[in-house]
């Protein structure tokens, strides 16, 4: 049998289903417009994963409905996206993981049609530039939309980090790591003590569930080989890497670390220079000083980081230390939905990227078993009155996280010692309203409705109420702004004593005394409405032309 004949048969016999499959979309025409091409990529790889299938289908030339051949004129290779790109390399580049597509571009005696075969993800839900996507019914969903489809794939994976290094062995295990294992391993379990003092290193090693009968893992490589061993992970990257820097982003000292993680993240971290914060706010409430970054925050972000890495994609563990600030990146999607997720949850997370090196780094306590971590570096910051940690997504194949190194505002750490009744989640937002972080419209009404924040969405700014508990009036003044009548009527006093003024005069008289947190374009754009308003009124009157406005004062 022909392959041609091999899809035209699976075709028809695809064309029986009686029933919806989400891991198989027929379409009269043609994918329109071509960025959805992509989207049903993701879908039906993700889908056909769901369905444990091996493929999705993408079938260009039947009728969804009836499943009747009508016929397609489309061609992948001559289709055309944004600023004329190739449609189909354009497609293909915003995969990510790739994965395989085979198309079959066959005759069907009732008309021509193009068959999509997509390979189901592996290791990792696929994601079209930056977003990932899933079948519901007939429709295109984002898969962020459906938290449990997005765990059931994660599930799914293959482990990369308990695959078997068929060419290592004990001999290629770091000593002095092995010895600390054992320590750790005995602090976290006292209960095995005695026993463990009778095991041999091979007995140990499978007990602490760094390898797996006997046989070197990818886990045991990264956390107990010797600095060599790293090449048996080749072409994946087993490196940490400390960057300093100054304030002008020069780079002023590195170093660079392989295995064994388990005693090279204290090799890193004695890079560090965590210095004391003298700078303090006045008066008693802090009555010694502080260091910059608290151990406990700076391991677990760290942890984290090598236990979340994506070893395939060949990039390193990064921390970049500034003056004021560390910055802590790995490689790979961030796995829950949001950070607010994890603490509102508090509990252990229920899918890692590589989750027999997560299970031997909670053996060797690494990682606390009880999970929680992200939430505890956030109690952490909020009880030494420090920013809370930033996390930023905003590249999918990367999460950043930066822990600042110095105190709030002193008036906003006022605010955190003068109010302990103040949720995490509470600070978690008004953190995020006083570094002017965007929030949701949902957590702006409920600080609101607390009394913790004023302004109309998206401008939320910390209330009135609030600003005069730490002294912020000034601040919070010009940051809100004042009355539109306010502005109003310095228009007509500058029109009445010096008019006629141009708009360019208007402008200058109030752009500084708009909110300061009003961009310039947003600040030109409400000078536009407080003249409208006044003309409306009659207040003030137009006489110039569109190129010269000139405004005298009006009838009203």
């Amino acid at each position: 049998m022909t392959s041609e004949q091999f899809i035209l048969d699976l075709v028809d016999r695809f064309r029986q289903e009686t029933s919806e499959k989400e891991w198989l979309e027929f379409k009269q025409t043609e994918v329109q417009p071509g960025d959805r091409l992509g989207e049903y990529f993701s879908a039906l790889a993700n889908s056909a994963a769901l369905a444990f299938k091996p493929y999705g289908y993408l079938i260009l030339g039947v009728q969804d409905e009836t499943h009747a051949v009508v016929g397609t004129r489309f061609d992948h290779r001559t289709g055309k996206v944004k600023k004329n790109q190739d449609l189909w390399m354009w497609t293909l580049a915003g995969l990510n993981p790739a994965i395989a597509i085979d198309v079959y571009v066959v005759q069907h005696p009732k008309g021509r049609l193009v068959v999509f075969r997509i390979a189901a993800p592996r290791d990792q839900p696929v994601a079209f530039y930056g977003r990932e996507y899933v079948r519901v019914n007939s429709c295109n969903q984002a898969l962020e939309k459906h938290p449990d489809k997005r765990r059931a794939l994660w599930r799914l994976g293959i482990d990369w980090s308990a695959e078997i290094v068929s060419e290592a062995s004990l001999v290629d295990l770091d000593s002095e790591a092995v010895a600390k294992a054992r320590d750790e391993y005995a602090k976290k379990n006292p209960q095995k003590a005695e026993a463990l003092a009778g095991w041999d290193d091979a007995t140990f090693l499978n007990k602490a569930r760094v390898t797996i009968r006997g046989h070197i893992t990818r886990t045991a490589i990264l956390l107990l080989g010797l600095e060599e061993s790293a090449s048996l992970l080749s072409p994946s990257v087993a490196k940490l890497s400390w960057i300093l820097k100054n304030d002008n982003n020069q780079e002023l000292d590195y170093g660079h670390f392989g295995p064994p993680f388990l005693l090279n993240v204290d090799a890193l971290l004695a890079r560090v220079r965590n210095l004391t914060v003298r700078a303090l706010p006045g008066g008693t409430l802090f009555p010694k000083e502080i260091e910059q970054y608290d151990n406990y925050v700076i391991r677990e972000a760290l942890h984290n980081a090598i236990a979340h890495q994506d070893y395939a994609l060949r990039g390193r563990v990064q921390v970049v230390e500034t003056p004021s600030r560390l910055l802590i990146t790995n490689v790979g999607r961030f796995i829950p939905n949001s950070v607010e997720e994890v603490i509102d949850q508090d509990a252990p997370q229920e899918v890692y990227r590589n989750p027999f090196l997560a299970e031997a780094m909670v053996s060797l306590n690494m990682i606390d078993t009880q999970g929680g971590g992200i939430k505890r570096m956030y109690q952490k910051q909020r009880e030494r009155y420090f920013p809370l940690p930033s996390y930023d997504f905003s590249d999918p194949a990367r999460v950043a996280v930066t822990i600042p190194g110095s105190i709030m505002d002193e008036q906003y750490t006022r605010l955190l010692m003068s109010r302990p009744d103040l949720s995490l989640a509470q600070v978690v937002l008004l953190d995020k309203v006083q570094k002017r972080i965007p929030i949701a419209h949902k957590d702006h009404k409920y600080l609101k409705s607390e009394g913790l924040v004023e302004g109309r969405y998206p401008k939320t700014i910390v209330s009135g109420a609030m600003a005069r508990a730490t002294g912020q009036q000034v601040e919070h003044i010009l940051v809100r702004g004042f009355d539109n009548a306010y502005y109003r009527d310095l228009v007509e006093k500058m029109i009445r004593e010096h008019g006629p003024v141009s708009r360019a005069q208007i402008d200058s008289l109030l752009l500084n005394k708009l909110p300061l947190g009003l961009s310039h374009k947003q600040k030109k754009n409400k000078i536009h409405d407080i003249l409208t308003s006044l003309s409306r009124s009659r207040r003030i009157t137009n006489v110039g032309t569109k190129r010269d406005s000139q405004w005298i004062l009006g009838q009203g």
